[in-house]
């Protein structure tokens, strides 16, 4: 699998993974200066996804990832997990997860911190624009 990483990956958060607070992924459109990536999956279909955070699990780095639509929304709110590297040019990289319990690992830091980014007053301030208006 192929990645390309547009607008420097910089560390955000454009999800609380608590619907209730924001009126769910449908009615959101993710910021357009907020950084994604575009994926290019093994049947060549290509997926762009909005950054939502990078972080470390026991010495590596993870990405997570919301798959957008071509409107800028997730209907589904789904999030891919990738590990997270720069390589010798200093160029960000993602790979698969291969391990389960690397994965469960990932995934259970991963909701840890969306809990932590829910109990802020307006997490998505600055990186989703509402369409309702």
């Amino acid at each position: 699998m192929s990645d390309e990483i547009r607008n420097n990956c910089a560390e955000s958060a454009a999800c609380t993974s608590d619907c209730d607070t924001c009126g769910g992924c449908e009615t959101e459109a993710i910021n357009p200066d907020s950084p994604t990536v575009t994926l290019t999956l093994d049947d060549d279909t290509e997926v762009t996804c909005a950054v939502l955070n990078i972080f470390e699990v026991e010495g590596k780095e993870y990405i997570s990832l919301l798959p957008l639509d071509e409107k800028g929304e997730s209907a589904n709110g789904e999030v891919y997990l990738y590990r997270y590297m720069k390589n010798e040019n200093g160029d960000p990289e993602l790979d698969n997860i291969e391990d389960d319990d690397e994965y469960m690992a990932a995934a259970d830091v991963f909701n840890n911190l969306m809990e932590q980014i829910s109990f802020q007053e307006n997490p998505l301030d600055g990186i989703v624009e509402n369409n309702e208006n």
